[in-house]
């Protein structure tokens, strides 16, 4: 009697999967107890069309399949399943990505939707049909339950193996076993009863390897890679809840797997691989693969409700409204929605939730329950969905990164093997990944792990910087730490799963869930997720709720307009990350070991798994009533994530071996210059100056409209969408930065750090951006902004002494002059310098300069026509701090704006009150700029440019020369302490390697290859080839001179004209400047305690009228500057954009002619005693500036312009006086700038010569063209180092175009008319009036004491012209008047 029961069950499951079996002799051996069968074949197609995922198999078969059931004790013996070696190979549907893109027609889309629905349907009911049509006995369904619910699957030596392109990943499984267990996780024979609604199941997988390898053409692997994972083992409780005893299925599942030690292994060959099938993941997650047009999903828990109902047979049809939003449901069902088609991965795994957790949905008629009450019953449960939590669990987890190189065998014949050596190694500690769902409306998902950090290992590039005999510590090795000790932190991973002996399952009671948003974000907040891991932690929340019935409208078919009263659907997505306290080293290790992977992984491309659409706008627009757009503007769904990054510490230090030449050239998808690596012997550096950069908090925020393609197509077909609905059609993005800082710091022998030397005290800013969706969709709406960015900064300060932004400089080249850093850039006594010992006085202490800037504000705005910026900055100081004997510091301003300097062109200014810089001061710049999107599109938009700036006051102290001049002391003959290695340079002298480098070409091929790294297997995908195409022997910079050499300076000269005049010629400009007053004092002016911080005019007459004497100061008051273009009105500066002013200008040239107003020029000198002597009064001018163009026929393929610039001045009357003091004022100025820009020359050589020697020869360029031993040396003349600095050598004097003469004398005429036909001409002109020019020079008069004599030269009505043409060049000066008169004072008279 049993036995036509149980039979059935087991007949049912074996014939399903396996094919030729014969159901009469597996009946007989059943019976029997035991059946043993052998070689078995899948069937396949079933086999797919279970899983339901874009794969096929290729192969599938069992070697052995046991079943032992034994009868007689069935009710305390468990049945067992062994299946002796089981292999399947999966590849990817053919022709995946091209259903991908056919989705194309809806009604096609339909139609085949339903007949697969009406075809599936049948099948599962036949399979369904009951076979008894007697009722049970009540005991015999219990026995069966007890008898599924124990049974023992051991499947040994599982191999899975899934093939595409040139990749092969395999999983080998020794051994899985799956038993049913008592309440202390023990193998038991157990039962639901009416006391404990308790299941419990464990799962051991022993030694599971993953191997990743690269297969050739024909499908062979050529070289074995070391496994992705070796021999790793785990273990998974399940844990499942029932509500009652005649329940199908669990209320509460619970799958849990921990996992002790975790070892990946990835090798260069590997990386592309591995991220390749990480793709693959995500599309499958996000159901790109397949049918999904990618954005139409949101998450994919939500699809499949109704493939649940498939397996159990239960659900009913109408249930597939609610797969997604209603809003959206006609659209996305027409399109691309049905059973039968693959859905994203988390919907596949829950549809087999069922399956996994109770007898399938056909055993129940073989038991033989009622089929009407059974459905009936069923679908009430089937409405209340299961909570489902899933969780993996990691004690400790490490990746290694293995670069990989050939190694030949002794004999010609034997195979070559590949050695492979570590580089790199990320560790991890405590990771968690746990999910929590309930059917469609919540999935929540949390990552986190308690601590990791980043090690390098052994050699990179050639460079054996940590290996063992280099005796280095483990933290020099660390470069990355995050979070804390598993050891420090307990178990906190692990709390609430089933391995937690607290958590409520473990101490028999049932597990309260939080299925609510709110309650969700209010219990688990970022403060709770860092106190649980402490190095990463990420809340994924999606929710879906149903507010029924508002009304008929509240639902609506965009695509067919139809309204269906089913409630509204709200969708929410929220994505929280927080990355806790976490240090980043930057160092020459490091960094390689970094760029090296990256370069690894872009090896090989492969054909994206979902390619993006081309968003067509559909012909057929919506149009919705108003109560739809009511609706809409209700609710619409988003996603939102937020990053947060918590104390972040990133030191960068000086590169100790820099060979990114190698490295940068690949990243950036140029060819690779060489794969030629010289071998050095590391030497490190210490001490080792650093940059160390903290950030209190980076918070960035990201949201994005969930249906983007729905939402847009349906917002811009309305004719006045509101600025709510518009919102939502953008990507928004919200960066902001709190408390940044920098400043210098120094690694020592020991290995620690030494303070800080502030740099950068801490700021914060903050940042917004957002981009249009789909902005084909609005093509129609010029006005709307297609991206917009918005920037601010309240505050930025920058300090630094001249030692410290020497050695920021040596750490910038270091990394910037590649494959050549010279130690000798650090000098000990620079080092010394920035890092004082604490304790110790330094001998001369440097002066500080300090510079701020305030409220920067910044905001740009693109539309389909213009684009456009706008932005303030509120003010600007500069100042230096210089230290005193009594260990207090002076301060003395440099800059200052805004200042006041309407009155500054005259001297009464120094006798009258100043008033205090106020609060409100107006900003010191405001600037608006529009320009059209595209340039040769300029009909429909001319650019504007609206520019104010307010005064300046600047003070060129002589502290800023002390500042500039500073130079550290010569090397000590002891060197910086070193580690006991040979001292050689840090990479290799220059000499040495040119030699090196020349000599590749005649290298033979085997020796090269020992440092190559991976080039041995090549990609059937893509393959990389190193080609150069320069010769040998000249090196790069000679070659980039000698184009550059050839171009004279009128040649560089027009071609620079013809730039700006694209610029301006349909230019609307209006420039304001105020007046900028210069102060340069003889001596230096600090600023009284008394005045307001950084007031330089201030400062000035506080000295002026003070008691000590004043340094003679010269004040040179530039004028203020008006600009503005033809037809144009005054606007305020700061305009809101994208705007629009009243006259365009459309065509070239006619912004012209410009009127240029300055006023308020002057100089006078401010002696001691309260003595000013004027030197030029104040006077301005007016002028006109007007440019036409001509196009002229050019036989080349860029067009030359011919321009005619004519420019008129009208100056008001100028008057110079100069006396004694002030020319002895003027002199020692003059002097002492002179000497200056000596010193500051010469140390500039001596830099030259001593940290870049490339610049006199630099290393030839290595190039793979084998060329012949004596290569001819670079041709000095077209090549000198003088060509850089634009004068013309011996070689290129000669005009090197294909007509310029060659005779030995070439006249004038031929040069003009050879400029002319080349190169666009320039016609101009220039005119100036000037009423009068008096000078006047005053002197004492040497035979009369307390007399001076003065000489008075006058000239008036002063006219003059230029006229340049390219022939010709004509002055012309007209003076109506000229007479020169001498005086002499007489004693206490005037002249």
């Amino acid at each position: 009697m049993l036995e036509s029961y149980v039979t059935p069950i087991l007949m049912s499951y074996v014939n399903r999967y396996i094919k030729n079996l014969k159901p009469s002799d597996l009946q007989l051996s059943l019976w029997g107890g035991d059946v043993v069968l052998s070689k078995l074949e899948l069937k396949l197609d079933v086999l797919e069309q279970e899983l339901k995922l874009p794969f096929t198999f290729l192969s599938g078969h069992i070697h052995e399949l046991r079943i032992h059931v034994p009868w007689t004790k069935l009710g305390s013996e468990p049945v067992v399943i062994t299946i002796n070696t089981m292999e399947c190979i999966l590849k990817l549907k053919d022709g995946i990505q091209d259903d991908h893109e056919s989705c194309g027609s809806n009604s096609t889309n339909r139609s085949t939707t339903e007949n697969t629905k009406s075809s599936i349907k049948p099948r599962r009911i036949q399979q369904a049909a009951p076979t008894d049509p007697d009722l049970p006995p009540g005991y015999v369904q219990s026995l069966i339950r007890r008898v599924v619910n124990n049974v023992n699957i051991l499947i040994n030596n599982l191999i899975l193996k899934y093939v595409e392109d040139d990749i092969v990943l395999s999983v080998n499984i020794t051994s899985a076993e799956c038993y049913t267990v008592g309440e202390l996780w023990d193998r038991a024979f157990m039962d639901i009863s009416a006391t404990d609604l308790v299941l419990r199941k464990v799962i051991n997988f022993s030694d599971c390897t993953v191997c990743l390898d690269k297969r050739n053409a024909s499908g062979k692997i050529e070289f074995y890679q070391d496994p992705l994972l070796y021999k790793c083992s785990f273990r998974t409780r399940l844990h499942f809840t029932y509500d009652n005893l005649n329940s199908k299925m669990p209320s509460v599942i619970k799958i849990h797997t921990l996992v002790e030690s975790l070892k990946l292994s990835i090798t260069d060959q590997q990386l592309p691989m591995f991220i390749r099938i990480m793709q693959l993941g995500i599309a499958l997650y996000y159901g790109e693969i397949g049918s999904f047009k990618e954005g139409d999903i949101e998450d994919p828990t939500c699809h499949n409700k109704d493939m649940l109902g498939n397996i159990t047979g239960s659900e009913d049809e109408t249930r597939i409204d609610m797969q997604y939003p209603t809003q959206y449901k006609g659209q996305e069902l027409h399109s691309q929605q049905d059973e039968e088609q693959p859905q994203g991965w988390v919907s596949w795994a829950w549809s087999f939730v069922p399956a996994i957790v109770s007898y399938d949905g056909g055993e129940e008629d073989f038991v033989g329950n009622d089929p009407a009450s059974t459905t009936h019953q069923q679908k009430a449960q089937a409405l209340k969905d299961p909570i489902v939590s899933i969780g993996f669990y990691c004690t400790k987890a490490t990746v290694t990164f293995k670069l990989t190189e050939m190694q030949a065998e002794s004999s010609y014949y034997s195979p070559q093997k590949v050695k492979s050596k570590e580089v790199l190694c990320w560790e991890q500690e405590g990771t968690t990944v746990e999910a929590l769902m309930m059917g469609e409306p919540f999935f929540d998902c949390q990552i986190g792990f308690v601590g990791c950090r980043a090690m390098c290992l052994k050699g990179i590039m050639g460079v054996k910087d940590f290996e063992e005999n280099m005796n280095r510590s483990e933290t020099e090795a660390c470069f990355f730490i995050c979070g804390e000790n598993l050891s420090t932190k307990g178990f906190t991973y692990l709390t609430n799963s089933l391995f937690d002996y607290r958590s409520p399952e473990n101490n028999g009671t049932r597990a309260e869930f939080i299925l609510d948003s709110t309650h969700h974000k209010e219990t688990y907040t970022e403060i709770a997720g860092m106190q649980r891991f402490g190095a990463f932690y990420m809340d994924y929340l999606y929710t879906m709720e149903n507010t029924s019935g508002k009304g008929s409208t509240n639902q609506q078919d965009f695509s067919s307009g139809k309204s269906e009263d089913l409630g509204t659907v709200q969708e929410k997505s929220t994505k929280s990350l927080v990355i806790g306290p976490l240090n980043f080293r930057l160092d020459s290790s490091a960094v390689h070991r970094i760029l090296k992977m990256i370069v690894c992984a872009l090896e090989h491309e492969y054909e994206p798994y979902s390619r993006l659409k081309s968003d067509i706008k559909d012909e057929n627009e919506t149009i919705l009533n108003p109560e739809e757009v009511a609706f809409l503007e209700e609710y619409i769904p988003t996603r939102h994530t937020s990053v947060t990054l918590l104390k972040c510490t990133c030191t960068i230090s000086m590169a100790e071996f820099n060979l990114l030449d190698h490295l940068l050239p690949v990243i950036m998808g140029e060819k690779n210059s060489s794969n030629f690596m010289n071998t050095t012997n590391f030497q490190s550096l210490r001490p080792l100056p650093s940059i160390r950069i903290l950030v209190d908090k980076i918070n960035v925020e990201h949201s994005v409209p969930m249906y983007a393609e729905q939402l847009v197509h349906v917002v811009s077909s309305l004719t006045q969408p509101s600025d709510n609905l518009l919102h939502y059609c953008y990507v928004h993005c919200y960066l902001k930065i709190f408390g940044f800082q920098a400043g210098l710091t120094s690694l020592d022998c020991s290995g620690s750090y030494c303070l800080p030397v502030p740099i950068i005290p801490s700021f914060s800013t903050a940042l917004y951006g957002k981009l249009l969706k789909l902005p084909t969709y609005w093509t129609k709406r010029s006005q709307i902004a297609i991206t917009e960015g918005i920037f601010e900064l309240p505050n930025l300060t920058i300090q630094a002494t001249r030692a410290q932004t020497l050695l920021l400089q040596a750490i910038y080249q270091s990394w910037s002059h590649l494959g050549n850093v010279s130690s000798s850039a650090v000098n000990e006594a620079l080092i010394n310098e920035v890092f004082l010992s604490i304790g110790v006085k330094s001998k001369n202490l440097l002066p500080t300069l300090e510079g701020s800037i305030q409220n920067v504000e910044l905001k740009y705005c693109s539309t389909s026509l213009v684009k456009c910026a706008s932005g303030t900055m509120g003010s600007i100081k500069i100042c230096a701090k210089a230290p005193v004997d009594s260990g207090k510091e002076k301060l003395i301003p440099l800059l200052q704006g805004p200042s006041d300097t309407k009155d500054l062109h005259g001297t009464k200014w120094l006798n009258e009150s100043r008033k205090p810089e106020s609060l409100l001061a107006p900003d010191l710049m405001a600037f608006t700029i529009q320009v059209p999107q595209y340039i040769d599109y300029c009909h429909n938009s001319g650019a504007v440019l609206l520019c104010s700036i307010q005064g300046l006051a600047v003070n060129i102290d002589p502290i800023l020369y002390t500042w500039l001049i500073y130079q550290p002391q010569k090397r000590t003959s002891r060197h910086m302490q070193q580690q006991p290695v040979v001292a050689i340079p840090l990479v290799m002298p220059v000499c040495r390697r040119k030699e090196d480098e020349v000599s590749i070409g005649s290298a033979p091929l085997a020796k090269q290859q020992s440092y190559q790294a991976s080039e041995y297997a090549s990609s059937p995908i893509k393959t990389k080839t190193v080609t150069e195409s320069r010769p040998l022997s000249v090196p790069v910079k000679a070659m980039l001179n000698i184009s550059e050499s050839c171009r004279s300076p009128e040649e560089r000269m027009k071609e620079f004209i013809g730039i700006v005049w694209n610029a301006v010629k349909r230019l609307t400009l209006q420039l304001e400047v105020q007046s900028c007053c210069v102060f340069i004092p003889n001596d230096s002016l600090p600023s009284p305690s008394t005045i307001i911080s950084g007031d330089i005019p201030g400062t000035v007459r506080s000295w002026y009228h003070g008691q000590t004497s004043m340094p003679g100061t010269l004040v040179l008051c530039l004028p203020q500057i008006k600009i503005i273009s033809a037809g144009h009105k005054y606007m305020e500066p700061l305009q809101e954009i994208p705007f629009v002013i009243p006259r365009l200008i459309l065509e070239e040239g006619d912004a012209f002619p410009w009127t240029i107003s300055l006023h308020h020029f002057s100089i006078y000198t401010l002696l001691g005693k309260q003595v000013t002597l004027c030197l030029v009064e104040p006077m301005g001018c007016t002028s006109t500036l007007a440019v036409t163009s001509q196009k002229l026929l050019a036989t080349g393929p860029d067009t030359r312009h011919s321009f005619v610039v004519c420019l008129h001045v009208d100056l008001e009357s100028l008057e110079i006086k100069c006396s004694n003091p002030q020319v002895q004022l003027f002199y020692e100025l003059t002097d002492t700038m002179n000497k200056v820009w000596k010193k500051i020359q010469k140390r500039g050589n001596l830099n030259l010569s001593t940290t870049s020697p490339e610049t006199m020869a630099g290393p030839v360029p290595t190039s793979p063209v084998r060329s012949s031993i004596g290569t001819a040396p670079p041709d000095t003349s077209t090549c000198s180092p003088s060509a850089d600095i634009g004068t013309t050598t011996e070689g290129d004097s000669i005009q090197a175009g294909e007509d310029s003469p060659f005779s030995d004398s070439v006249t004038l005429e031929q040069t003009t008319s050879n400029i002319g036909g080349t190169s666009g001409r320039v016609s101009l002109w220039m005119q100036w009036v000037l009423p009068k020019v008096t000078v006047k020079l005053f002197a004492p008069d040497p035979e009369n004491k307390g007399t001076e004599v003065c000489m008075v030269c006058e000239l008036e009505d002063l006219s003059a012209s230029i006229d340049v043409q390219d022939v010709y060049t004509k002055v012309k000066c007209k003076i109506e008047s000229f007479n020169i008169d001498h005086y002499r004072s007489r004693q206490l008279q005037n002249f």
